[in-house]
This record gives structure tokens, C-alpha cells and sequence, in this order.
């Protein structure tokens, strides 16, 4: 088992269809777990434990920030921080699982499927901090309590204000079919990044692969994660990202730099960031701690803040510069579809964008 090479589709099988419109609706098997508190017995049996491992898709400096605040607030205990790409991290987890390796205590991924997959396979404890039993909606948060959405944001379409004019900006993923923007264009990859994975299923349900074939031959900069087209665009490499994160354009906007966010008329894809507690967890009371603490307001309100996050807890005041929810066309993707199309999306991308 240990040197088995494990892939996506040894581990990834078709789900239920989820009910339209919502994210995360697999049928429900036990009644949710209560609403869990913070007690001093359990921040207790947490300290004892001494440490907590975090698995993490979001970047780096944002993992590292929310252990640290973690860590901060409940001395005594250490949190581990791995951060990989979403499919990165599903693998690994996926390797250590299969070779009885129980190192990770909580993780999370920009790619929803991979929850369904672990639930299946009976490795997510149910757990359900008491601010998202109170403060979240109802679709955010799976039916059993196993996890919830921590964060999220948008990927959309971005430019640098030095290099196109606004007036010339494209509006639409339809204009990025624009013979003007040969050689100019950088987006991320579904291999590596479950955020794009899901842009790319949106895009491919919505425009079609033909779509995506004209755009592969406009000699677009293939990036890995959905945080490298905002910095590429960000240094002047390219002019335009076709995908990436809205939150990093956001933040630099803010520091006076000359980007600028162009939320697609099409609609932007949505992407939702799950948080969940695994049973085999080597330090299952901090796992709890940390888990309750993520999803607090306080630690929501930073990741608004700090990191220009989406946050689905209603106490959380939307950053200034965002364009409110109510305001834009979001695509939502179904976890289980995209879990379903996953390797063949990658394998088409790949292929067409010769990567």
C-alpha cells in the first residue's frame, strides 16, 4: 500500500445528484450533531494535546496567519501548517488514509468533491462549532455535520490598469476571445488548483468545450494555483488574467496598485473552501478548537478583512471594496458533478493547452 501511487479517480466516485441550488446535499444518512461550545474542558484536553495539524488549500500567508491567531489565543498549542494545492492535498490525504497514516486533524480545499469523497469513506467526524449551527445558512453546511464552508470568493477576470485602458477592458469571457489578446492572457490550472477545477467545469457547463478550444489558441501564460494570474498580472507579465481569485486584485487594489477586478457578464463562478474535523485525527480536542475557532466571527471578520474572504456568517461585515452578493451573477457549481467530471476536465484541459 505505501508505494502505491493513488490517483484522483481511485478515490473520486460519482455521488448523488445534489438538489439544484444547492451545494451540499447529499442524502441524509444520521440526525446533524448539536451545536458545540467552547468549554474550558475542552480548551483543557486541547492544551494537553499540545498541537493540531492543518491541511490547507488557502495561501500560504492566510494559513499561516489563522495559526498563528490560533496560537495566540490558546497558548500551548502548535498548529502545523501544510498548504498545497487543493488536488495536491486530496492526494496526499488520500496516500497517508490508504497506508494507515493518521496525520492530519482538520483540513481544508478549494475543492467541495473532495468532502463528498472523504464522507464516503467514512473518515470526517461530525462536529458543528456553535457559530455555524447559529450564524450560517443552511446550504453551507452539510446535512450530517461532518463540515461547512469556512470561506470563499470568486474567480473572474482581471486587468492591469497601466497596460489596458478600462474602456478597452474585457467585459465578458467572450471577449477574451479578442484576437488583441494573443499573448497577453494567464489563468490557472485544474490539475493543481481544485478552485480552478471548479471555474473550469462552470465554463465548460456554461460556454462549452469549443469555448475553451478558441481560448487555448490564444497563446495563454499557464499558471498553477488560482493566486498566480492576479500576481502575474499584478507584476506586468501578462495583461489580463482568464481566471483567478478576485481577493488578491482586491488587496492590491487597495495598496494603490494598478490592477483592476472585472466580475464576467457571463457571471462569476463561485468557490466555496469546506472545513472539516477527519476521525482518525491525532489530536481530535484541538482539532475541535480549531475548528470552532475558524468559523467564530471574530476569525471570519479577519479573513473579511485582512484577506478580502467571502464569509457566509451572518455577523461578518463584507469588505468595503467588494461588490455586495446581491449584486452579482454567481455560478454555482454542484460538488458532485465536478467530482464526476473531474478527470476528464483535467485531461482535456491538459491536452488542449499542451501542458
Amino acid at each position: 500500500m505505501r508505494n502505491r501511487k493513488w490517483s484522483r479517480r481511485d478515490w473520486l466516485k460519482a455521488s448523488a445528484a445534489t438538489a439544484a441550488g444547492v451545494l451540499f446535499a447529499e442524502p441524509l444518512r444520521a440526525a446533524a450533531p448539536p451545536a458545540s461550545v467552547v468549554t474550558p474542558e475542552l480548551i483543557a484536553a486541547a492544551q494537553k494535546e499540545g498541537k493540531v495539524s492543518y491541511y490547507s488549500a488557502l495561501e500560504l500567508n492566510t494559513a499561516e496567519r489563522l495559526a498563528r491567531a490560533f496560537e495566540q489565543k490558546y497558548p500551548g498549542i502548535n498548529v502545523r501548517v501544510e498548504r498545497s494545492g487543493a488536488e495536491r492535498i486530496f492526494q496526499r490525504i488520500a496516500q497517508e488514509q490508504g497506508s494507515g497514516i493518521h496525520a492530519v486533524d482538520v483540513a481544508n480545499s478549494t475543492d467541495p468533491a473532495h468532502y463528498l469523497d472523504w464522507k464516503k469513506n467514512d473518515w470526517l467526524a461530525a462536529y458543528m462549532p456553535e457559530d455555524v449551527v447559529k450564524h450560517f445558512p443552511a446550504d453551507q453546511i452539510d446535512p450530517d455535520g461532518t463540515y461547512a464552508t469556512s470561506c470563499a470568493w470568486f474567480e473572474v477576470i482581471g486587468y492591469n490598469t497601466e497596460q489596458v485602458k478600462p474602456e478597452e477592458a474585457p467585459k465578458s469571457y467572450a471577449d477574451l476571445l479578442d484576437p488583441k489578446w494573443r499573448g497577453k492572457l494567464v489563468k490557472g490550472h485544474p490539475s493543481y488548483s481544485g478552485a480552478i477545477l471548479t471555474a473550469t467545469f462552470v465554463l465548460v457547463r456554461d460556454l462549452g468545450w469549443p469555448y475553451l478550444e478558441k481560448l487555448a489558441q490564444q497563446r495563454v501564460m499557464q499558471v498553477q494555483s488560482a493566486a498566480d494570474p492576479p500576481k502575474k498580472i499584478l507584476l506586468g507579465e501578462r495583461a489580463v488574467m482568464a481566471d483567478g481569485n478576485d481577493y488578491n486584485l482586491v488587496l492590491a487594489k487597495d495598496q494603490g496598485k494598478p490592477v483592476e477586478v472585472v466580475h464576467p457578464a457571463e457571471g462569476a463562478p463561485l468557490i466555496i473552501v469546506p472545513s472539516g474535523i477527519f476521525k482518525s485525527a491525532p489530536n481530535p480536542n484541538a482539532a475541535k478548537l480549531f475548528q470552532s475557532f475558524f468559523f467564530s466571527a471574530e476569525t471570519q471578520q479577519m479573513l473579511a478583512d485582512e484577506f478580502a474572504h467571502r464569509s457566509f456568517h451572518a455577523e461578518v461585515k463584507e469588505k468595503a471594496e467588494h461588490v455586495p452578493l446581491a449584486k452579482l451573477k454567481m455560478l454555482k457549481a454542484d460538488p458532485a458533478q465536478v467530482q464526476a467530471q473531474s478527470e476528464e476536465i483535467k485531461a482535456r484541459y491538459a491536452k488542449l493547452f499542451r501542458v
